[in-house]
């Protein structure tokens, strides 16, 4: 056999394997779409701005509960940016989240990564990025969050344990801290010190969520308090699986919860430095992570027998208090300057 001959019988088995690896994506992406709302799936044609921007509006109004109340604060041209926005986040986190199999999702994370490389290229084609396009062009928005989100959710794919706070909190500056950093791009907020106060309130939110959930998450195979911290109160899997608050186990959870909310409690301060219209969404988001620390602080740190929850006399205290500042100014304002005196 010649020279030539075995470099063409490699090339050809080159291809053989590409053709094969491409055919095992297709379908592993074909699954996934199968496991997702129809809607999801890529259309025929893409949508006129119009129609991407109204899948948005209905997917952001009718999944979130939260996002009836937070864009009301918002000013009215603000709103198709932020549908875009939490349409991305959304989809993006089913994708990881809601197909079953790591394969899968990883294969419709890169699908949705090529999509979104499109997008800055100017070839949009789903209902998201087609809106989305429109909020980058107007609003400047760089593709990092973006990509940055997708990488978390990769990750989820793969890591399912922390091991120090440091790595957990790397973990939420992709899976956290680029929500934040997308709102203040949308809405002309944008500097270095306001990310910083942003990424601090994102992550401290994630943990919040995380310190509610930590029953939930074992069951998905996943634990994100730091092993660390775990090692150190002896605290295990197993402590967490038998659903029983031993005093070790509350001790680790009053270290988790106080770290949280110093980091809410740094990332306050941003609220003063925002419009108004921002400062009662932070406002909003800020005290409810603050009240959910609070009611896990309530149950003596037993997050295992039961969730952790803000009783809807709470949640309806926090919107009362925000929909006052929206009404009344002077009000937000004697808020934030009450907040800062505190």
């Amino acid at each position: 056999m010649t020279l030539a001959t075995e470099q063409a019988g490699d090339r050809a088995g080159n291809e053989a394997g590409l053709r094969a690896a491409t055919l095992d994506q297709d379908e592993l992406i074909e699954r996934g779409w199968a496991a997702l709302p129809a809607s999801y799936r890529m259309p025929a044609v893409a949508p006129t701005l119009e129609e991407a921007r109204d899948w948005c509006r209905r997917l952001a109004t009718s999944h979130y509960e939260n996002f009836h109340v937070a864009s009301w604060f918002l000013p009215k041209a603000l709103r198709p940016h932020f549908h875009a926005i939490y349409a991305y986040c959304r989809v993006s986190d089913d994708l990881g989240d809601e197909v079953g199999d790591p394969a899968v999702a990883l294969a419709l994370l890169d699908f949705w990564e090529k999509e979104l490389d499109a997008c800055y290229e100017g070839r949009a084609r789903h209902p998201v990025f087609v809106a989305l396009a429109e909020t980058i062009r107007a609003c400047s928005i760089p593709k990092e969050p973006f990509a940055d989100l997708l990488k978390a959710f990769r990750q989820d794919q793969t890591t399912k344990r922390y091991g120090t706070m440091l790595d957990l909190l790397e973990y939420c500056r992709y899976s956290a801290n680029p929500v934040g950093r997308l709102v203040l791009y949308a809405c002309g907020e944008v500097n270095e010190e306001k990310f910083r106060l942003s990424d601090a309130t994102c992550s401290a939110l994630q943990l919040a969520n995380f310190w509610q959930d930590v029953r939930v998450d074992l069951k998905k195979g996943r634990v994100y308090i730091p092993q660390q911290d775990m090692g150190f109160y002896g605290v295990t899997d197993e402590t967490i699986a038998k659903g029983i608050a031993t005093p070790e186990f509350r001790d680790l959870m009053r270290l988790e919860v106080d770290f949280a909310r110093g980091r809410l409690e740094e990332g306050l301060e941003l609220i003063g430095m925002v419009n108004r219209e921002l400062a009662l969404d932070l406002d909003l988001f800020s005290r409810g992570g603050l009240e959910i620390l609070r009611a896990i602080e309530k149950r003596n740190y037993d997050v295992l027998s039961a969730r952790p929850a803000i009783s809807k006399s709470t949640k309806l205290n926090l919107a009362f208090r925000a929909v006052g500042g929206k009404l009344l100014p002077s009000l937000a304002l004697n808020q934030y300057s009450t907040k800062k005196a505190d």
